[in-house]
C-alpha cells in the first residue's frame, strides 16, 4: 500500500480517461489525474509524485509539491475556518484540516500558525496540530555537543526561543544568546550547547569557532568579519552609537571588547577595533 502524504517514485502502468494510473515495484496503484498529467511521457516512465487523500477521500497523486509532509512540522497559513475546524493552505488543492482539538488557541483566518502534520490514526487522514510539543521526545536524545543540527523557532519563553530540533527534540535559545530578528517557524542551522541531565537541550546560532567566547564577543567577532574587519567603535563611542549598531549596553560592548582584546583577536585603536 502506497504511504499517504509521502513522495513516491513510481511507474507508468497505463493511461486512461481520468489520467495515469501509476504503480509500484509491489502493483500498488494510485491515479494521477489528467491535470497534473506531464505533457510529453511514455508507458513504463517513473514519476516522483506526492500521495494524498482528494475531496471524496480516495488516494490520489500530484507532481505538485506541498509545504509539508506527514511527519514534519511547518508553518501555514490558515485558509479558512469551520464548526468542525480550521483549513490550512499547505500547496495543494484540498487544504490541510486542524480539528478543534488539535489547536492551542483557535485559529483565525488569514493568520499563519507553526503545526505538525501527521496522519490521524482513526481515520487515516492526514491533519495538522498546532501542539507541537506532544510530536517531540527528548527522552534519547544522540545529540553531541557542538553537533550541526537543524532548528525549527517555535515559540517564546520566559527563557529564550523553544526551538524544534531536526524534527524531533524541543530545545532552548537563550536570549542573551540571539542577535537577530527570529520569528516563528524560521529555519535555520544551528549548533547543540549543552545537553543537561534531565536531556533539556540548549541551542546556540554561534559557529563552532565561537565556543568558549562569550555570547557577546562572539557576536563581535562575527559583525567585524562582516564589516572587513573594522568597526568606528571604542571605549569612548556614545551608548547611543553603541546600541545603534550592535544592540549591546556600553557595558556589555566593554565587556566584550575586552575580552577579545585580551585573547588578541581585536586590536583597539582611537577611531575604532579592529580584527588582529
Amino acid at each position: 500500500m502506497l504511504e499517504i502524504g509521502k513522495y513516491h517514485t513510481l511507474e507508468i502502468d497505463r493511461d486512461r480517461d481520468p489520467g495515469l494510473y501509476l504503480k509500484n515495484e509491489s502493483g500498488d496503484e494510485v491515479l494521477l489525474p489528467n491535470k497534473y498529467v506531464p505533457q510529453d511521457f511514455e508507458i513504463g516512465d517513473k514519476l516522483e509524485v506526492f500521495v494524498y487523500l482528494d475531496h471524496q477521500e480516495r488516494p490520489v497523486a500530484t507532481n505538485i509539491k506541498p509545504f509539508a509532509t506527514a511527519n514534519s512540522f511547518a508553518y501555514l497559513k490558515c485558509a479558512d475556518t469551520s464548526e468542525i475546524g480550521a483549513f490550512l493552505d499547505w500547496g495543494l488543492e484540498k487544504h490541510l484540516f486542524v480539528p478543534f482539538k488539535e489547536q492551542v488557541n483557535k485559529m483565525r483566518k488569514g493568520l499563519s500558525y507553526l503545526v505538525h502534520v501527521y496522519i490521524d490514526d482513526k481515520t487515516g487522514r492526514l491533519v495538522a496540530s498546532s501542539k507541537t510539543n506532544k510530536f517531540l521526545d527528548n527522552k534519547l536524545v544522540l545529540l553531541e555537543p557542538y553537533q550541526e543540527v537543524e532548528i525549527i523557532m517555535s515559540h517564546l519563553s520566559d527563557k529564550g526561543w523553544n526551538v524544534i530540533i531536526d524534527q524531533k527534540h524541543l530545545g532552548l535559545v537563550y536570549f542573551d544568546e540571539i542577535f537577530q530578528d527570529i520569528h516563528v517557524g524560521d529555519r535555520m542551522q544551528a549548533w547543540v550547547k549543552k545537553i543537561r541531565h534531565d536531556n533539556k537541550i540548549d541551542i546556540t546560532l554561534q559557529k563552532h569557532g565561537y565556543r568558549g567566547i562569550e555570547p557577546n564577543a562572539a557576536m563581535i567577532l562575527k559583525t567585524l568579519e562582516a564589516e572587513g574587519g573594522f568597526l568606528p567603535l571604542h571605549d569612548k563611542s556614545s551608548p547611543e552609537e553603541i546600541k545603534d549598531r550592535l544592540q549591546l549596553s556600553k557595558k556589555n560592548f566593554k565587556k566584550a571588547i575586552g575580552t577579545l582584546y585580551k585573547t588578541r583577536k581585536i586590536t583597539i585603536d582611537s577611531d575604532g577595533i579592529s580584527l588582529k
